[in-house]
């Protein structure tokens, strides 16, 4: 529960701070004193978008602080999911700078505003005048069903369901699409891809070939020259074979008287080994070389395909042309194997289907099973509120679109007085009646969750009287299991309140405050009369307000 708010440069408010009870609160004041900025302080605690034009002062900064006490609610595994450190008396802080900047903490860590969303949450369910209109609403009715069905974790394992549906129908779609243009160039790439295939291409083909069509194309330049050189290595007397031999044998004889000579001739006989072993090479390589006039016109005809398909695939290389063929082969592959690929996903779609439909009717029967009590305990608060012939009729239908929460459609319809017709809800009800609707509502999702504060802001628009009166003890009946607070402008549930706050302006010197103060007995029988007879107050009054307290 809330146990402390303190709100610092907001709005017309420049310091308060308050402490609150458990039980059922009240918070009054005159049209315009400030309760809607108390609100929307509130709001900024539980992650609402910061506003800089907030700032009462924009030399300092905002500051927005509540204590919460979180004892009875379970919440350890939220903070070591979100890695906070759990207090038992935990502070949530929302600061605005003047730079126009926003921060938010939790127990001093700062935190992102998701967190403060997701925390908000679990601890104060704030009910504005606009949200009783949003009873018409499919999406509300849905989820007050599924809070009082407990359907939460149902729902998130539909949601997760239903995700992986749609990217198993968007993988199909895809696959068509990619079918059909396939398909459109299915035959032009199967040519281009059988002319790249009967290349037989492979990595430095081409400059093998290059080399070999070069030696054929040049045997007799080939022959003339290496038989010269052969001849020059072996040709006797001025052969150089012959030469480095005489050489050789010059230099043995002296090869003893010093290292430097013996050096010499071990040189020598070096490069006699390495010209034999040449000249042996050169004159393989010369008995190999013919003339093969069939083989060069083959190896030309084969560089002239290679050159032709390199300028067709503006490829400047045979590792280009051989990439080319493996996208074209996976094009080709996509369209004959894309019946496959299809009917392998339809057959998931299929199983994905039949998951989700057994997770909805999940959904569908929890929800079914709960609505008879929920329109029993509905119709007997409306008969406490003064609306004894009002019917509630709920419609729930299972149909056969996946849709965000279910396969169901639900409507609410509403027979507010005898002998009526049921209508759409938001159709039936007048303003004061939304109201009753809303606020018997609010009890039945209070007795069912484990919410330690919900705030109402004048949920007592259109009623008034012994309908009021009647309000006030629902919400006091409220406030002994949770934390309720409620803005009002109606004495006969101000008087329920155990504890009473006023919201006032006051005017100095150089601008107008909101304050706020806590009433003791004999100050809330003034704020009760005042309330009671408009701008003056009788001793009447006075003393039906302390009825109303009593």
């Amino acid at each position: 529960m809330l146990t402390s708010l303190s709100i610092k440069n907001y709005a017309l408010i420049e310091d308060i701070n308050i402490g609150l009870q458990p039980g059922f609160t009240i918070i009054t004041g005159e049209t315009g004193a400030g309760k809607s900025i108390m609100l929307g302080a509130l709001g900024l605690l539980l992650g609402d978008r910061a506003d800089f034009s907030s700032i009462r002062d924009t030399e300092k900064k905002c500051v927005i602080e509540g204590t919460f006490g979180i004892s009875n609610y379970k919440l350890e595994n939220f903070f070591k999911k979100e890695d906070l450190d759990y207090e038992k008396q935990s502070i949530i802080r929302r600061e605005i700078l003047p730079s126009g900047k926003s921060r938010a903490f939790i127990n001093d860590t700062p935190v992102k505003i998701t967190a403060l969303q997701k925390l908000g949450t679990y601890l104060i369910d704030i009910h504005s005048q606009h949200e009783t209109l949003s009873l018409g609403n499919a999406e509300y009715q849905f989820n007050v069903i599924d809070t009082i069905a407990k359907n939460e974790a149902v729902i998130l394992e539909y949601k997760k369901e239903l995700k992986e549906y749609k990217v198993l129908l968007n993988r199909f779609e895809e696959l068509k699409e990619q079918q059909s243009q396939a398909a459109k160039e299915y035959d032009y790439n199967i040519f281009l891809l059988n002319e790249l295939e009967e290349a037989n291409l492979k990595e430095g083909m081409l400059e093998e070939l290059e080399e070999l069509y070069e030696e054929l194309n040049n045997v007799e330049e080939l022959t003339e020259n290496l038989s010269s050189a052969v001849n020059m290595l072996q040709q006797e007397e001025i052969g150089s074979l012959d030469s480095l031999k005489s050489v050789r044998a010059s230099l043995s004889r002296i090869a003893q008287f010093s290292a430097n000579y013996e050096n010499f001739h071990e040189r020598v006989q070096s490069v006699i080994i390495e010209l034999d072993d040449l000249e042996a090479e050169m004159t393989d390589a010369l008995d190999r070389i013919e003339a093969n006039p069939e083989e060069l016109e083959v190896v030309n005809q084969k560089l002239q395909v290679i050159y032709n398909l390199q300028k067709k695939h503006n490829a400047e290389n045979i590792e280009e042309l051989l990439s080319i063929m493996r996208e074209l082969q996976e094009k080709v592959s996509v369209t004959e194997n894309a019946e496959s690929a299809l009917n392998e996903v339809q057959a998931a779609i299929k199983d994905q289907e039949i998951q989700l439909k057994k997770t909805a009717t999940k959904l569908h029967e929890n929800r079914e099973k709960i609505i008879p009590a929920f329109i029993e305990q509905t119709e007997q608060i409306l008969k406490d509120l003064g609306m004894p012939n009002a019917r509630l009729n709920i419609e729930l239908e299972i149909g056969k679109e996946f849709l965000a929460n279910g396969l169901d459609k639900l409507e609410w319809y509403l027979a507010a007085n005898k002998g009526g017709s049921f209508k759409e809800i938001k159709k039936a009800a007048s303003g004061g009646e939304l109201s009753r609707i809303m606020l018997a509502v609010k009890s039945i999702l209070a007795a069912q969750s484990n919410l330690p504060t919900i705030i109402f802001d004048e949920i007592d628009t259109g009623v008034s009287g012994e309908i009021a009166k009647k309000m006030g003890e629902i919400l006091k009946k409220m406030g002994s299991n949770m934390q309720v607070i409620a803005i009002t402008h109606l004495p006969q549930i101000a008087g329920k309140g155990a504890t009473h706050f006023k919201i006032f302006k006051e005017d100095n010197e150089t601008a107008t405050q909101t304050k706020i103060v806590e009433l003791e007995e004999n100050d809330r029988i003034e704020e009760l009369a005042l309330m009671l007879g408009g701008n003056t107050k009788s001793d009447s009054a006075r003393a039906h307000a302390k009825a109303l307290l009593n």
